[in-house]
């Protein structure tokens, strides 16, 4: 096929218009999407269909972007009240269960070099760089599979997750570039680099929470005509964290993440709009993301490094991660000991390692790096495969599920301006033992029942209309807590609500 803009775009529409398709499939089957991706890209690849690429530079650039919009995403969607509980547990895994992990991991991939047979020979530095590539969890297969699945988890073990995967990367990173220059200049000052360390983290924190208050300022206080550019003005404000960031030093995926969390917790203006806005391009890049890195790899290479790769999977899953992890929780108590086990389990192996084995391959000092890129790449597929499809049945047989969440059918939102509380709540038969019209409804002053849903149909009732149960209805007071009372005395427990204050 002749290289032009018109079939670029041809091979790129079908390439995501069959992603989409198998991710569907998928997830009938409970295969996570993201695993998917890799495979059409894998299939699309020199190796498949024939589509050659083979440039680390462009896939670390696509990832670089895709990683900020995913993490700020993230970040925008996680509440300060869910976290905050668990702040300091989830700050622990990400720093100090990063460096346990590749610590461990490293030296059980140097203790192989003598045991196996074959072109596998890594130095201690080269094992160290291929454990501190894989170290963290990946934010965009944590975010995406826990959420997909739609499981409540008890003892905030979401938030805890991903809070570690959303902030876990700083850490990983510069462990990799470390490692990196160690090895390619061959020596190591470690005073200067544990500075480095803790300035990266300390920067990127501190412009993270700043540039995030300053991006709610600007989005509440410019006032642009075409509320269709809001989305284009935030989109340039990530963009923006991150570069800002790194020049000053910072580790700009932190900020990034931060940012998003700052963003996503304060009043914006038509936060609703801009929250559908960043979800739709989340997965449009993780989808991009996930297919380039599909295409970088040779998939005629990866039978080399399968025994060594699932060596590598294995321990991880079951040793150097859990051990970071009980040992990183052992000053918090508030967390059972299944609990433990499910959060060692659900250390999902993604997209960043993969990205951040780029960076060995545009090194010329690390002449096994095309290996490492490929160990990375099978012990991916493996933790997708193993630990990203039982995420759920892992939770249901540690007992660690709890009341599923409401979801919102009314897909309608109040403006900023209005103080009041928006709530659905589906009726039940001792709802209506009062009578089974929306007058004998016992409801506060001051609330007004908007829509009704019944099976396909919405309508709009009045003081006579006659309810059934399970219908859904949507609801506006101006108090919700006597709302709430109101929905206990009609034993009335699902339900959802979101108040504008």
């Amino acid at each position: 096929m002749v290289i032009s803009p018109e079939n670029i775009l041809l091979v790129g529409a079908i390439l995501l218009f069959l992603s989409v398709l198998v991710g569907k499939t998928g997830a009938k089957f409970g295969v996570p999407a993201l695993l998917l991706f890799l495979g059409v890209g894998m299939l699309a690849g020199s190796d498949g269909f024939g589509i050659y690429f083979d440039s680390p530079q462009i896939a670390q650039f696509i990832g670089t972007v895709a990683l900020c919009i995913i993490l700020f995403s993230g970040g925008m969607d996680t509440h300060y009240r869910e976290i905050k509980p668990i702040l300091a547990p989830g700050v622990t895994l990400a720093t100090l269960g990063v460096l346990m992990t590749t610590i461990i991991t490293g030296l059980f991939i140097y203790s192989l070099s003598d045991l196996l047979p074959g072109n596998f020979q890594l130095g201690l530095l080269e094992s160290m760089l291929l454990a501190a590539v894989m170290s963290s969890t990946d934010s965009a297969s944590v975010f995406s599979i826990l959420r997909s699945k739609g499981i409540s988890l008890k003892e905030r073990l979401r938030p805890t997750l991903e809070l570690e995967s959303g902030s876990n990367d700083p850490m990983a990173y510069m462990l990799t570039i470390l490692l990196i220059q160690v090895i390619e200049i061959g020596v190591i000052d470690w005073p200067h680099s544990i500075v480095l360390l803790f300035m990266q983290l300390s920067i990127g924190a501190a412009a993270g929470f700043a540039l995030g208050y300053a991006i709610v300022w600007i989005i509440n206080r410019i006032n642009v005509p075409n509320e269709s550019l809001y989305p284009v003005l935030l989109f340039s404000c990530v963009f923006f964290v991150f570069a800002f960031t790194n020049l000053l030093q910072g580790n700009g995926y932190l900020a990034v993440y931060i940012a998003g969390l700052v963003v996503g917790n304060r009043k914006l203006m038509h936060k609703r709009s801009l929250t559908t806005f960043f979800d739709g391009f989340t997965w449009l890049f993780q989808i991009v993301m996930f297919l380039t890195l599909g295409l970088l790899v040779n998939p005629s290479e990866l039978p080399a490094v399968a025994g060594v790769g699932l060596l590598v999977a294995i321990f991880m899953i079951v040793v150097s991660r859990p051990i970071s992890v009980f040992t990183c929780l052992l000053p918090f108590r508030r967390f059972t000991t299944r609990a433990r086990v499910y959060i060692s389990w659900v250390g999902l192996r993604g997209a960043v390692p993969i990205i951040f084995a780029t960076y060995p391959l545009m090194s010329a000092e690390i002449p096994n790096a095309r290996m490492i890129f490929n160990i990375v790449f099978f012990v991916t597929i493996v933790s997708l495969l193993v630990q990203g499809t039982t995420v759920s049945a892992m939770a249901r047989w540690l007992g660690l599920v709890g009341k599923s969440e409401e979801k919102e059918i009314f897909n309608v939102a109040l403006p900023d301006e209005i103080k009041s509380a928006m709530s659905e709540i589906e009726l039940t038969d001792e709802a209506l033992s009062g009578g089974n019209k929306l007058m004998n409804l016992s409801l506060p002053d001051n609330t007004l029942v908007v829509m009704v849903k019944r099976g396909e149909q919405y309508f709009v009732p009045k003081g006579h209309t006659h309810l059934q149960s399970r219908d859904r209805l949507l609801v506006i007071s101006d108090n919700d807590e006597e709302l709430r009372k109101s929905y206990e005395s009609l034993g009335i427990s699902r339900y959802t609500m979101r108040k504008n204050r």
